[in-house]
């Protein structure tokens, strides 16, 4: 059975750092929750895909990286947008479509896009990103850079062909890759895959040469603490990760897929939130006396201002210009 990484322990001294990633957590499942009522209320057209209940593994990963460093992320990328530094009125405005979104209101909640940031896109091609990434690190390499670049997928895109290549192909040319597969276990067809998906991730990544940890998805300590490993590795020895990060999406695939009833069932999905990553981490802090209850409420009114002023901004902001139907997406 592969081990599955977990945390030992708090450092009461990373205190600011513990609070700042409940922060970034708390921010994107209130961001989220906000996207699914303007969604329901017509306010977001198109597809629309929410982070809510996975919000530890972008924070975790993406909190291990520099600001030189490279991230590409599959359609459901609202969380790692908003942890990568993007604002929150920028990726509001975007996906409601307005000239001041971050894709100028051409993307939409699929295509999230910041080249100041080096945040490489969400892509709607399940895992089209995967040799992206790849592509960016090999970037990276042939400059004599040491910087990393990270891709985040989900574990549907395991049984894409480009995801074999593309790991082949990282082993054997040594690049700086870490290859985030976020994997809630339903991508893999049948119940009895499902039970076997962790293992078959992994032994395909190490067939292939690359190294591989299986991590709790639901703990943003242990994530960080494994992407931490999987950086140092790229950036020290220009060789590529995969990291197997178990978690579980509160929400259905899309706005369209109802959260339990067709592959899940209510009692299921109500179970799993017992294991909340940002309730869970919280608790430890206060348990830990690194944190307390009205702390925490201070901070979520903080943040749920900070949405707000993302929704009114988004609402006030203009539609874009006609004449920019033909040209590209520009970032300084």
């Amino acid at each position: 059975m592969t081990q599955v990484h977990t945390n030992a322990g708090l450092d009461p001294t990373r205190k600011d750092f513990y609070r700042r990633l409940l922060r970034e957590m708390l921010l994107i499942r209130r961001f989220e929750e906000k996207a699914g009522e303007a969604y329901a209320l017509g306010q977001i057209g198109g597809f629309c895909h929410l982070y809510i209940g996975q919000e530890a593994v972008a924070v975790g990963c993406i909190g291990a990286l520099r600001e030189d460093d490279y991230v590409t992320a599959s359609y459901r990328e609202h969380g790692h947008a908003l942890t990568r530094g993007m604002s929150a009125r920028s990726v509001m405005a975007e996906l409601f479509g307005k000239a001041t979104g971050c894709s100028k209101g051409k993307g939409g909640s699929m295509h999230l896009f910041d080249a100041k940031r080096r945040f490489l896109g969400g892509h709607g091609i399940v895992g089209g990103q995967i040799p992206i990434a790849a592509g960016a690190a090999f970037a990276i390499k042939y400059r004599g850079g040491d910087q990393v670049s990270m891709c985040f997928f989900g574990e549907a895109a395991v049984n894409i062909g480009a995801f074999h290549e593309t790991l082949n192909m990282a082993s054997l040319w040594k690049l700086p890759a870490v290859f985030v597969v976020e994997n809630n276990r339903y991508g893999m067809g049948t119940a009895v895959e499902r039970a076997s998906a962790v293992e078959n991730i992994a032994s395909r990544a190490l067939s292939y040469g690359t190294e591989a940890e299986v991590v709790d998805g639901m703990d943003v300590v242990a994530v960080h603490d494994a992407a931490v490993r999987a950086v140092a590795r790229g950036r020290e020895q220009s060789m590529p990760t995969l990291l197997n990060v178990l978690t579980y999406r509160f929400v259905g695939h899309s706005m369209s897929d109802a959260s339990h009833g067709t592959y899940r069932t209510l009692e299921e999905v109500e179970e799993n939130k017992k294991n909340d990553p940002i309730g869970k981490f919280c608790g430890r802090l206060v348990d830990e006396d690194l944190f307390s209850h009205e702390e925490f409420e201070a901070m979520d009114q903080d943040v749920i201002a900070e949405v707000e002023d993302s929704v009114a901004f988004a609402e006030s902001s203009p539609d874009p210009d006609p004449a920019e139907l033909f040209t590209a997406v520009y970032h300084d």
